[in-house]
Formats: C-alpha cells, structure tokens, sequence
C-alpha cells in the first residue's frame, strides 16, 4: 500500500516538473562534471528545436561560468550506446573543454558515415566506433563492455516525459 501511495506521489510530482527547469539542472550537473575533469564529453538531453532555442541562452551561460566549451550537434552520432529513435530529429549540445575532445568526436562521426558509405559498418566496426564514443564520455571500460554485449541499444533512462512534464507555456 505505501509502496502505490509514492507512486502516486511520485507521478504528481513529475507533472508539476517543468521540462526546461529539469534539462538545464542536468545540463548544469554535465558541464560540472566536464569543468572537474570527470568526463571528457557530456551530452545534453535530446532537444526539439524549440526546446533548444530556450535553452541555449541559459546553457551559454552555465558554460562560461565554468570555463568549458559547447557545440550544437543536430544529428548526434549514433552508435550501440542509443537508439536512433532516443535522438530523432533532436538535436544535443556537447560540453567539453579541450577543442581535441571536440575534433575527436567530430572524426569518429565522419569515419561512422564514411564506412556507412562503402558498405562496411558492420558488427566489428559498429562496436569498434561505439566503443571509442563511450571513451569519450568517460565510460569505465566495464560498462562499456555490459553496454556492447547487449543485444539492442537501450536508451538512457530520462525521468521526464513529454506527456508527463509541463512545458513552459502551460498551465502548470
């Protein structure tokens, strides 16, 4: 029973959340992580563009209040990490402080679309470019193995919802 009464409790809570509020809170926590050296790369949320155009004022600011740099990627690379539908015309901001991290990131997507052209981004590659995407995030080595094993990419677990969250235009 108390069990299903946090639940509820828990459910009224999220549509209460304002979405923005919650991203730029996660933003926030990323470039932190970023500025400390904790990881090389940080991805924002996936953002529509109109979410993205709300954000990016705010975002700029957190970014140079701690130093770091910040790039508008509007098709994410996808890799074993996620699933394509998880990014679908969204587009990501990517944190980092070191321009290499950014040119690194940069080559691995074009090496991605240049074995996607000749017809060579199989199981081997696949998981050689996915691998090298988690080390960028700073994914421990043993994670990255559980997440290339599995049979099918899985999502990062996001606790807002489009349908559960208030945007800034509602009543809520």
């Amino acid at each position: 029973m108390q069990r299903k009464t946090k639940m509820k409790e828990s459910e009224k809570m999220k549509g209460k959340m304002n979405k923005i509020s919650f991203e730029l809170g996660m933003i926030n926590c990323f470039v932190e992580m970023v500025a400390c050296g904790v990881k090389k790369l940080a991805i924002s949320p996936p953002l529509s563009p109109e979410d993205y155009m709300q954000i990016a004022p705010l975002s700029d600011e957190i970014v140079n209040k701690f130093g770091v740099n910040s790039y508008l990627e509007k098709n994410l690379l996808i890799t074993d990490l996620q699933s394509e539908d998880f990014t679908k015309a969204k587009w990501s901001i990517l944190y980092y402080e070191d321009d290499r991290v950014l040119r690194a990131y940069l080559e691995l997507k074009e090496k991605k679309e240049h074995l996607e052209r000749i017809g060579e981004y199989y199981t081997v590659a696949r998981k050689e470019i996915s691998r090298d995407f988690m080390r960028l995030l700073s994914y421990p080595e043993k994670i990255i193995e559980e997440k290339l094993t599995q049979s099918a990419p899985s999502d990062p677990f996001v606790l807002t919802d489009k349908k559960e969250v208030a945007n800034e235009n509602s009543d809520h």
